[in-house]
This record gives C-alpha cells, structure tokens and sequence, in this order.
C-alpha cells in the first residue's frame, strides 16, 4: 500500500470531499494541515518541478484575487514558489503525495486510478 501525504486546509470543502473519499476507501494518511505548518518553499519548488507551478498555483482563489497588480505580474516559479510560501491558501488543493507522484485537486477518477 502507497504512503500518502495530504495537504491541504481543513475548512475547504474539497479538502473534506476527498479526505473523506480516501477514508471510505480505507486509504490512511497523514494530513499537513498548510494554516498551522504552512508550506515549505524547498517542497513546493520539488512539486512545481515536478507538475508545473501554473498547476500547484490557484489563480481562482480569493487570496489570490486580491494581492496587488504587482505580484499578479509576471510569475514565474520563483515568484509563484515564494506566494505560496507566504500565502499558502493560493496552494490548489488538496495535494497529496504518493509513492508514484503527485495528484494536485480532487478528481475521484484520477485518484482511484493513481492510488
């Protein structure tokens, strides 16, 4: 059985969609609960490498919505990297780590599949 990392906010309604989705399941995980651990930059850099940092980047949220014209230009994975260090709610989510890679967003399809 795969190791599975989750990360995510406990409040946020996909978070609880999928959490409870792996419980029924019987998947076990740990949970990294990003608003009392926050989000490592070293990982989040590792993740974008990984998928991509327009994948792991929530443009649609509202933390991103209202950061200045500034920091809404010109992203790139550096800079993209250190928003969502610092404003983990711009993390897409939930995240979860697996032993074959990275699923980024609940779709139960794709999750099934992977795990």
């Amino acid at each position: 059985m795969k190791a599975l990392h989750f990360y995510g906010i406990p409040n946020c309604d996909t978070v609880k969609k999928a959490r409870q989705w792996l419980q029924a399941e019987g998947r076990e995980f740990t949970f990294h609960d990003y608003k009392k651990e926050g989000a490592d930059p070293a990982k989040l850099t590792a993740w974008a490498d990984q998928v991509g940092w327009e994948v792991l980047l929530n443009k649609r949220g509202t933390t991103f919505r209202k950061l200045s014209d500034e920091d809404k230009t010109d992203i790139d994975q550096a800079k993209a990297v250190r928003l969502m260090a610092d404003n983990p709610s711009m993390i897409k989510r939930p995240l979860v780590e697996h032993d074959c890679g990275l699923l980024v967003g609940f779709k139960p399809d794709e999750w099934a599949e992977a795990l």
